[in-house]
């Protein structure tokens, strides 16, 4: 299934350059859980494979991959990798989410 979200080059970069590091195929997992400061949490982690219901997207070699449950909350999205002077993160850019935390790890809709 084609993916309604947008991994961008920097993060299809750190993602690879992470997975060369640990070894692992270049497989990035998005997943959304209950929590966090505003109602739901992001959550990323190296994958070890596409389970078959999971929507995938690639950019420049890097598969990014979401659960059905997840891509409903997360569908239109933008995942990006960000440096700045408080340290590094993948950062997503949600249009559905209605608020949202300091931090950027979570959001409500």
């Amino acid at each position: 299934m084609t993916l309604m979200l947008t991994l961008t080059p920097a993060a299809a970069k750190r993602v690879a350059w992470i997975a060369a590091r640990q070894a692992k195929d270049a497989v990035l997992r998005l997943a959304v859980d209950g929590g966090g400061c505003s109602g739901f949490q992001y959550r990323f982690e190296l994958a070890d494979g596409v389970e078959d219901e999971d929507s995938v997207s690639e950019t420049d070699g890097v598969r990014l991959v979401v659960d059905p449950v997840s891509l409903e909350l997360v569908a239109g999205s933008t995942v990006d990798f960000v440096e700045s002077l408080g340290g590094a993160a993948f950062k997503v850019e949600n249009p559905q989410a209605a608020a949202g935390c300091g931090c950027g790890s979570s959001f409500g809709i």
